[in-house]
């Protein structure tokens, strides 16, 4: 019989455990108003009342008309070029980058440069070299950088951790994780992330495998050693990326070996086991924050599954980092963070040319 209430466990799935009091309103200069700000990020902020986004940055001209004349708190709609020139910096206390990959470090270099806290998109970027630079210029400049890893902060994940930390599982041994979908249904003209001069090494790693690696990494504090790895592309969508498929098996520092798929070109699903000495736990679909959600347990025999509507995710990332930055200035997860990301995502793909174990360095 075991000791633990699995009814206990799964209690709170949509309770924040940390204190979401807060003192002000963090005001956001949005930089790429790209359809993922348009649509998830922006929406969300106009409701919090730690949070107003007050500044648009933007390449595209209609971008930005439509950002002065809908979004409410709007004060100032500047290109790239006036936002890294210093241009309405006294409108915004920080920034949230949400552009191609492979331009992330200009972006952030030039808001450490004004003396802003980041918020940069998964993964930071498309190099070990470029994440680590960024990562140098905010340290220089005494500004937190953040990376927006949203598995972090919802209720639910949170709660597995906790649990995980107190034994749940006995030793962790084994993880499954998987993360597809179409890439070709979500835009069919084509997309950046197709495009290794903005993406980086690949497509469906660095894209959708990251949720299995870095919510493993979250989940049981652990961190990668080494990778093995296999991708392959036949679609000639893909063609100038190695990954229209992918599996990788990441062997984390404390024993636990993780294995996971990625594709860009599969039927829209996600997942997430662990598995340890004494129970395990299966998140399902996870990392999808727009469908129920189910959460099973089992422990020394006993089952236990339960199903639940999510939360929004970027509202919880949102209303954790403004709380953080304007009350304790002690955020997570951090730029140092997000570099391990970037550095076992190169190994992955160099596993999969090489077919070699490869071990992970940054």
């Amino acid at each position: 019989m075991s000791e633990y209430d699995l009814t206990q466990v799964t209690a709170g799935l949509s309770r924040r455990d940390w204190d979401d009091s807060h003192d002000g309103t963090l005001r956001f200069a949005l930089v790429g108003l790209g359809w993922w700000t348009q649509e998830y990020v922006q929406p969300v902020l106009s409701e919090l009342d730690a949070v107003t986004v007050t500044v648009a940055v933007s390449g595209t001209p209609e971008k930005l008309a439509t950002a002065r004349e809908e979004w409410p708190a709007i004060e100032a709609a500047v290109s790239y070029e006036a936002f890294q020139a210093g241009e309405a910096t006294d409108h915004y206390d920080a920034v949230y980058v949400c552009t191609p990959n492979a331009t992330h470090l200009e972006h952030a270099e030039a808001a450490a440069d004004h003396g802003k806290a980041v918020l940069c998109e998964k993964p930071m970027e498309a190099t070990t070299e470029r994440a680590a630079a960024m990562v140098d210029a905010c340290e220089t400049a005494g500004v937190p950088l953040l990376v927006g890893y949203r598995m972090q902060t919802d209720p639910a994940v949170r709660t597995v951790r906790d649990a995980i930390a107190d034994g749940f599982l006995g030793e962790p041994v084994h993880v499954q994780g998987h993360m597809s979908q179409r890439i070709g249904d979500l835009f069919p003209e084509g997309n950046w992330r197709l495009d290794p001069e903005l993406a980086g090494d690949g497509a469906s790693v660095t894209d959708l495998g990251i949720y299995p690696l870095n919510t493993t990494r979250f989940l049981l504090d652990a961190e990668p050693v080494s990778v093995r790895a296999t991708a392959t592309s036949e679609t000639e969508r893909f063609d100038d990326v190695p990954d229209e498929h992918a599996t990788f098996e990441v062997t984390f520092d404390d024993g636990t070996v993780a294995h996971c798929a990625a594709s860009q070109n599969a039927a829209f699903t996600a997942g997430l086991e662990i598995v340890g000495t004494r129970g395990s736990v299966r998140l399902a679909p996870g990392f999808f924050d727009n469908e129920t959600q189910r959460l099973s347990l089992v422990r020394d025999g006993e089952h236990h599954e339960v199903t639940y509507d999510p939360v929004d995710q970027m509202r919880e990332e949102f209303a954790y980092v403004a709380h953080h930055l304007l009350d304790d200035g002690d955020p997570e997860p951090t730029g140092e963070h997000g570099l391990v990301d970037v550095a076992t995502i190169e190994a992955v793909y160099e596993a999969a040319e090489t077919d070699e174990r490869v071990d992970v360095e940054w």
